[in-house]
């Protein structure tokens, strides 16, 4: 049993240590001049329609929230009478 275990371990070990790393290409430079330009947009809607589409989605989902919340509080505030 333990001899099936240690030999996992090292297929597994070699596995990972062997394996290729890509090269990634640093995109830090064009995106700090992408936030940083003036073109009059606020920060958190400078990363393109899916920023605009992320914003929107979660105003709509705190509208909701708040909706329920205040909902909730005036059902709680103006119980049912038992009749």
């Amino acid at each position: 049993m333990n001899r099936s275990i240690f030999a996992l371990q090292q297929v597994a070990r070699r596995t990972i240590s062997s394996s290729v790393r890509r090269q990634v290409d640093n995109k830090v430079p064009q995106n700090q001049k992408v936030f940083q330009e003036d073109n009059g947009l606020p920060v958190h809607l400078k990363g393109g329609s899916g920023d605009a589409v992320l914003y929107r989605f979660t105003m709509a989902l705190t509208l909701l929230g708040v909706g329920f919340v205040v909902y909730e509080l005036a059902k709680a505030a103006f119980p049912q009478k038992k009749g």
